[in-house]
């Protein structure tokens, strides 16, 4: 089922897992309030013959795609949250890189805290950031660029662009993290698969979606 710029992968009584597009925010920001996924999932869901309401769970960045999940009472959007918590929630994400990434696989571990201008960045001081974990392995290679798969085991702001960046492959598109090239005219990182155990009746689901056909391209 399709409602407006949103796919809808799964509905039922807690929650709603959709399939974000590139250039929609997830929620509203102080100069974008009605143009996100969170607006139409509320007034799809308010127009019903009973109406229902939505809570965010977690969020995708503008310039990102990829799967989302929004929960319909405040108890399943905790349960929810609960495993993005602990770390039992599985999200897996499939992004192009710039440059050719030696290594098959490995892994990024840092400290990540947010400045003055809302840039995240790595540091050393505990107490002022908060640990990320980010596992990365290559799928493609290509001239300049590197097709990877990145799953994440915490889920910090831009934890992926900050981990890609630093690694120095920053995620083409990326100019805040030091992309120089952005033909795409989006962000080249997708959502392809989330994993949960659903919050009403325990059984773990699975909702994937294929990344953009352009990141072969690439």
């Amino acid at each position: 089922m399709r409602i407006e710029k949103l796919e809808v992968l799964a509905e039922d009584d807690s929650v709603i897992v959709i399939d974000k597009p590139a250039g929609l925010l997830t929620i509203a920001t102080e100069t974008e309030k009605t143009k996100t996924a969170y607006a139409i999932l509320r007034a799809y869901l308010n127009n019903k013959k009973r109406p229902e309401k939505v809570f965010i769970v977690h969020r995708l960045d503008r310039e990102a795609s990829g799967v989302v999940v929004f929960a319909k009472s405040m108890q399943s959007k905790e349960r929810l949250q609960d495993q993005f918590k602990d770390h039992s929630a599985g999200r897996r994400y499939v992004a192009v890189v710039e440059g050719r990434v030696k290594e098959d696989a490995f892994t990024v571990e840092s400290y990540l805290a947010e400045n003055a201008a809302y840039r995240v960045y790595s540091t050393r001081n505990r107490k002022q950031g908060k640990l990320a974990v980010t596992h990365v392995k290559v799928l493609k290679r290509g001239a300049k660029t590197s097709l990877v798969e990145v799953r994440l085991e915490t889920g910090r702001k831009h934890q992926i662009r900050v981990h890609l960046a630093e690694r120095g492959h920053p995620i083409v598109g990326d100019k805040a993290y030091g992309s120089a090239i952005n033909p795409l005219r989006r962000l080249a990182l997708h959502g392809a698969q989330l994993d949960f155990k659903h919050p009403a009746t325990g059984e773990r689901q699975s909702f994937r979606s294929a990344y953009p056909r352009e990141f072969d391209r690439l």
